[in-house]
């Protein structure tokens, strides 16, 4: 067994002081590190308040993306009271509130510091038909994205607009009834060889589209859309068999056996 030498009363008045001015030492550093932080703070939270980092009106936020709506469109959206400390600015709720907008489908903020900006990307809902309900009243007119997404007709009126056109396809019905089913529909008519200009959604069980050729039947929305049309296509030179003028409707809800049903055309009565 090691034999333990005794520490002397001066050893352990010496360690013991060391001990506290090292103690005092590092009591020291973090006074200094704590001031040093609240000064930092301080002067980040003073600097942010200068001018230069303060958003004083919507303009002072550049907006990028935009085609169909004007800037000051968008920035009547942003529910931001101004002046704005850029700190106080908080970008996932701006792009939130951007986004509820039935025009705006994705929105993404971006704020910083240095150099002080807050930059914002927006990308459009595009109307691809006008949408028109009729009720007992006034037909209700507005537009329709390839989404489903109804647009009140007044989003893109001017001065709010800077190179909207108004969509030369027409739906009628009411959009709750056919917006399940919107984005198909559309895609597969905008394909279509045969000009399109109305979808007419107002009974369920017949949907009927407005053609270059006539008016076409295709009885309730289904999957052989695709089908159906095809047929309507390599019926192009219908017009050239029979006139247009007696041509009441065609009936393509059976697309294996297209119908052609014609006007009928009273005789005429001989002039004395």
């Amino acid at each position: 067994m090691k034999d333990i030498t005794p520490i002397s009363q001066l050893e352990l008045e010496q360690r013991r002081s060391v001990l506290r001015r090292t103690r005092r030492i590092e009591q020291a550093q973090s006074i200094w590190r704590t001031l040093a932080a609240s000064c930092l703070l301080g002067g980040l939270i003073w600097g942010v308040n200068q001018p230069i980092w303060v958003v004083k009106e919507a303009k002072q936020i550049t907006i990028f993306g935009n085609k169909l709506l004007s800037t000051q469109a968008i920035q009547s959206y942003l529910p931001v009271a101004y002046p704005k400390s850029l700190l106080e600015i908080q970008p996932e709720e701006l792009a939130r509130a951007l986004e509820s907008q039935p025009t705006i489908a994705d929105a993404s903020i971006t704020r910083k510091l240095f150099p002080p900006r807050v930059t914002l990307q927006v990308q459009e809902r595009v109307p691809v038909a006008v949408a028109i309900t009729k009720t007992r009243a006034l037909p209700t007119t507005g537009l329709i994205a390839e989404d489903g997404v109804w647009i009140p007709i007044q989003s893109y009126a001017a001065p709010n607009s800077t190179s909207f056109q108004m969509p030369k396809l027409k739906v009628l019905g009411q959009v709750e009834q056919y917006q399940p089913y919107w984005r198909e529909l559309y895609q597969t008519v905008s394909k279509a060889q045969v000009k399109i200009t109305e979808i007419d959604c107002q009974n369920p069980h017949n949907l009927i589209l407005k053609t270059e050729l006539g008016n076409v039947h295709l009885g309730p929305y289904s999957p052989l859309l695709t089908k159906q049309l095809q047929v309507l296509q390599r019926m192009g030179s219908l017009p050239t068999k029979v006139p247009h003028s007696q041509i009441n409707y065609i009936d393509l809800s059976n697309p294996d056996n297209p119908y052609i049903q014609t006007k009928f055309l009273e005789p005429k009565t001989k002039q004395n």
